[in-house]
């Protein structure tokens, strides 16, 4: 018996330095149960483990009347086999289930996710929140009605719900199913809420020019940044600073510490001179550990073979790297013991996680304009790039899904 409380009692730090050394999340749990002090000592997430989870909506039409609870499903590319990575359903071992009751496919879909936490946008109302599926809470960010580029909203004025400024900057109305399934590109956040509420930032990519809004806690409505340029791509935190790139490859700074809200504008990078520029060159930003911005170019087409029943698929990546302090993009072949991982996520560069290997981009699709049916599951295009030797591999390449398999890094 001494010797089991003995265990019990163990090094607070000693014991969260042991639980670094657990790659898996299943066999993390099974040492958060070993007995209840290291339940208590243990944070519910693990701290050291920064292996990203793909979280997988259920693939199929089930057959229910809008049942509470919504089967989603976790898997972590760098622990599964060959097997599971080409499964044609979601049972397989190395898929973890986990129910999520906010979460009803045919209402609810992912625009974001970062720091352990899901932003989910409903179609019906167009409420957005933010939830963190290992702990269940959740935190109310402002409405798709309160987006800059909203001019009304009447919710009783069936069919034409909206009145909004078009692509064109001309006032027009719009049904509601529309806006809400279209007005939000994508969703970033620059901390979990959970551990400092004062400093937390969301910024959104909105409407059919992609423009940038920011909120804080207070906030009743999304605040539109300093800028009116369009047709951002991506954006991201880093460094305390938020950096976005738009569709010609020209980069954007704004600094978060100013009082009354942002301050920035265009970088004095210009942008490569060969990057190309179209709906099927799509852009994103990452943040290195050695201070330089990578900008990815991801090169979309529509699957020659006939047996690939998706949309699209991606074909080829483009790597370019600005170096802190510099002020001209190089190319790049080459990430070292690092994986870039790109999606609805906000975009980030992993160590190589345990069983896995470096120099290669995990990618999720994220393209949803460019897919063929927004009420049926579709094919989504999802994979992992190997730079060492240009070859992809497609992950449940026989799986459809209601809305897009997004990241879910802790």
């Amino acid at each position: 018996m001494d010797e089991i409380n003995r265990w019990a009692d163990i090094d607070e730090d000693l014991l969260k330095e042991i639980s670094k050394r657990f790659h898996a999340y299943d066999d993390y749990l099974q040492l958060r149960l070993v007995c209840k002090e290291w339940s208590l000592k243990l944070p519910k997430i693990p701290n050291g483990n920064k292996i990203p989870w793909l979280l997988l909506p259920d693939e199929t039409v089930k057959n229910h009347s809008y049942e509470d609870e919504e089967i989603y499903h976790l898997m972590q590319l760098a622990a599964a086999d060959d097997e599971t990575l080409d499964t044609c359903v979601l049972e397989e071992k190395d898929i973890y289930h986990i129910m999520l009751p906010e979460m009803q496919s045919d209402n609810k879909f992912i625009r974001g996710s970062g720091h352990g936490w899901l932003i989910v946008q409903s179609i019906s109302d167009g409420t957005m929140q933010m939830l963190n599926p290992f702990t269940n809470r959740s935190l109310d960010l402002p409405p798709v009605s309160t987006l800059p580029d909203i001019i009304d909203y009447k919710p009783d004025n069936h069919g034409d719900e909206y009145t909004l400024w078009d692509f064109r900057d001309i006032r027009v109305t719009a049904d509601r199913d529309s806006v809400h399934r279209f007005e939000v590109y994508k969703v970033i956040i620059n901390s979990s809420p959970e551990h400092d509420i004062e400093n937390f930032m969301a910024v959104v990519i909105f409407g059919p020019n992609q423009r940038l809004a920011f909120y804080k806690p207070g906030n009743m409505r999304w605040v539109e940044f300093p800028t009116r340029d369009k047709r951002f791509e991506d954006v991201i935190f880093f460094q305390e600073k938020i950096y976005a790139i738009n569709n010609y490859g020209q980069l954007y700074e704004f600094d978060t510490k100013i009082r009354a809200g942002l301050k920035g504008g265009i970088h004095e990078t210009r942008p490569p001179s060969e990057i190309p520029v179209g709906p099927h060159e799509p852009k994103c930003l990452i943040g290195c550990a050695n201070g330089s911005l990578l900008m990815l170019v991801r090169y979309l087409r529509h699957p020659f073979l006939r047996r690939i029943r998706r949309d699209f698929e991606t074909y080829k990546f483009d790597i370019y790297e600005l170096k802190r302090n510099r002020k001209e993009w190089s190319t790049l072949d080459n990430l070292g013991n690092y994986i870039l991982v790109i999606g609805f996520n906000s975009s980030v560069q992993i160590p190589v996680p345990f069983l896995s290997k470096g120099n290669q981009i995990w990618f999720t699709d994220n393209q949803t304009a460019m897919q063929s049916s927004f009420y049926d599951p579709v094919f989504q295009d999802i994979g992992i790039f190997d730079l060492d030797h240009g070859n992809f591999q497609r992950v449940l390449l026989e799986v459809k899904f209601f809305c897009p398999p997004v990241w879910l890094l802790p």
